[in-house]
């Protein structure tokens, strides 16, 4: 069993330049073991002397790892990884599948500090964003004036797809640098801007460099997005309202939202901005409003918010427990507020905005039961009136918030 062998696995780094490269640590490693797996390529860059049994990564890799490890559990076992197995690597993927004890790590200079070393940037100002099972939207998020960006790429089209969404963005004289094979005797570096890319397809393991430039959209990640950020038929939590809602539903790295009646999506949105680890789940009854939310998501560079279509508290059940939750529509509705209540992991937070008397009444109700605290916001923005400026209220806001 995989239980009883404490020595299971020993990961090592393997660089483009191969056995060459490789400390006499690592080589020991991979001499003595007796079952060697990895991908084809990683496969391929061992010598002769490693006599152990190669086994090629099978595709899907996740749902069959475990299975792959227990069939080779009486074994010495090696598994190459690319760079770092802890940075975006396998390495992370066994840690958690048989525990940090059970797993050894020898580590090779990722592909990432070799491309900043042949950049010249420093890497704790550089944002790091993989694609190698992301979307391609993901980048938006780190797209500002002056920003720098390492890319992991999924294959060799992937600096094309890069490059256009970086133009699309408004980012079109960003600087883009694609990094191949490094460390290899293949070793190549070609340049260019996002808005006139042309370089055909090269080697499939490739690093892109963005380097934003003083010019281009500056988008916070800040909560309170300006309200022209989203595509919306109207239902958009605004602005200052947006940001006196993610301040008491207070994001925190890691954590789950769900965002019930979510409208144009940017609570769930502005959630997730707020760090790469956040997540959320978008619950929408409306279908073209379902279609908005993921439009607006990949915009902002979020695209993986997930979206469910249905009406609470029916499209609730089934969904993993959430940390905190936001009621944006349908606190009205029998059960929603009952049924989000329950759903709440101990210590969540639940935060529900009304604007009828109907809904208002439904969370005076929730506070005097369960207690919390209420807050009503009116906010009157500055507009013109004849040659002059006066101001324009909206409707106020009621915000009830608690904690389980």
């Amino acid at each position: 069993m995989i239980a009883d062998n404490p020595d299971l696995v020993t990961v090592v780094g393997i660089g483009a330049g191969g056995w060459g490269d490789l400390g006499r640590t690592e080589r020991r490693a991979l001499t003595s073991a007796q079952v060697v797996l990895g991908s084809t390529r990683q496969l391929a860059l061992l010598p002769a002397e490693v006599e152990a049994r190669r086994v090629a990564w099978p595709s899907p890799l996740l749902p069959a790892l475990p299975g792959l490890l227990e069939e080779h559990s009486a074994s010495r076992v090696a598994v190459l990884a690319s760079g770092d197995p802890m940075f975006h690597g396998i390495g992370s993927t066994l840690v958690r599948l048989v525990g940090a004890d059970r797993v050894r790590v020898l580590p090779h200079p990722s592909s990432v500090a070799l491309a900043a070393a042949r950049l010249g940037w420093p890497l704790a100002t550089t944002e790091v964003v993989s694609l190698v099972t992301a979307d391609p939207a993901v980048v938006r998020r780190g797209l500002n004036p002056g920003r720098r960006l390492l890319v992991l790429a999924r294959d060799a089209g992937t600096p094309a797809v890069v490059a256009e969404l970086v133009a699309t963005a408004g980012f079109g004289s960003a600087q883009l640098t694609v990094l191949e094979q490094l460390g290899g005797p293949s070793e190549r570096i070609v340049s260019g801007t996002a808005a006139s890319w042309e370089h055909p397809p090269g080697d499939p393991l490739n690093v892109i460099a963005i380097d934003c430039g003083p010019v281009g959209p500056a988008t916070s990640i800040v909560p309170g997005l300006v309200d022209s950020a989203y595509e919306t038929d109207g239902q958009l939590t605004k602005r200052e309202v947006r940001a006196v809602t993610l301040a008491v539903l207070a994001p925190v790295p890691g954590e789950l939202l769900w965002d019930v009646g979510a409208g144009s999506g940017s609570i769930g949105i502005e959630w997730m901005r707020s760090h790469p680890s956040c997540r959320a789940i978008a619950v929408e009854s409306a279908a073209e409003r379902v279609a908005t939310i993921a439009t607006n998501a990949a915009k902002l560079g979020v695209p993986g918010l997930k979206v469910v279509t249905g009406r609470a508290p029916g499209a609730l059940a089934g969904l993993p427990a959430p940390d905190a939750i936001f009621i944006g529509g349908g606190v009205t509705r029998d059960g929603v507020l009952d049924a989000c209540l329950s759903a709440l992991r101990p210590g969540g937070r639940l935060v529900a905005n009304a604007v009828t008397v109907e809904s208002e009444a439904v969370l005076a109700a929730a506070h005097a039961e369960l207690g919390g605290n209420l807050i009503r916001l009116s906010v009157s923005r500055g507009a013109p009136v004849g040659g002059f400026t006066g101001w324009k209220t909206m409707m106020p806001v009621t915000i009830w918030s608690v904690t389980r």
